[in-house]
């Protein structure tokens, strides 16, 4: 016990494992924004890609795993590039997708929903996948976003150490500013692996989450409408 609480300690961790488990379980989550130190981009990719294979390589050599195996031996370097250049790429701002706007110049002024967007993310208390459909709507205020922009929206906050309640805000927020229109609507609908596959081990549920502004919010019909599109019900 003295040789954890040393452990934690040296790495500036102050609280106690049942904690630690207490939070993960009550799937809490600290902020709006995603949680970054300051520093978080002073570090080259590749050097990110080099000190995190430094480290998975470790983690494999205490768990027992023989990295002399030809099959195991690359594993480090590739769990390394694959979180910084793959599944947590959204962390860095120099990723961010350009939102790139046209004038609605045929007046389209009626709701445009984009349904059943794929998207893959992280749990970031158990650091397992999450994954599902992101139901996207919105109105024009005088200006429309090409459809694949959307699509990399999702994706970009997607591939960040999540909780599905932030990610569904940032997504609409997001859209909010990029679109300059307040009538937005997101609704996700996601498996959670740190339910399914650890835990409980209930493989059935998935979690519904939503974010509404705007007409969405004030306006029963207009979010009925969208309901209607997606085949949620509310």
């Amino acid at each position: 016990m003295k040789q954890k609480e040393t452990l934690l300690n040296t790495m500036g961790i102050n609280i106690s494992n049942s904690s630690f488990d207490e939070l993960g379980e009550d799937h809490v989550g600290t902020s709006f924004e995603t949680p970054l130190r300051e520093d978080a981009f002073e570090m080259d990719d590749n050097l990110k890609i080099e000190l995190i294979e430094k480290h998975f390589r470790e983690i494999m050599h205490i768990m027992g795993l023989d990295l002399t195996d030809d099959s195991l031996q690359g594993t480090p370097h590739r769990v390394a590039k694959m979180y910084v250049k793959e599944v947590f790429s959204g962390l860095n701002p120099k990723n961010k997708p350009a939102a790139k706007l046209f004038e609605n110049k045929y007046k389209y002024n009626e709701m445009l929903v984009e349904k059943d967007i794929t998207f893959h993310s992280h749990c970031e208390h158990h650091f397992v996948p999450i994954y599902g459909k992101a139901h996207v709507a919105y109105i024009s205020n005088g200006d429309v976003i090409g459809l694949s922009k959307i699509n990399r929206i999702v994706q970009y906050y997607s591939k960040r150490p999540q909780v599905q309640e932030r990610l569904t805000m940032q997504i609409g927020n997001e859209l909010k500013e990029a679109l300059g229109t307040e009538d937005v609507a997101v609704i996700m609908d996601a498996y959670h692996m740190c339910v399914s596959s650890r835990g409980v081990q209930d493989t059935n549920s998935s979690t519904v989450t939503s974010f509404y502004s705007g007409k969405f919010q004030h306006d029963e019909h207009t979010r009925q409408e969208f309901l209607k599109y997606i085949e949620l019900k509310k």
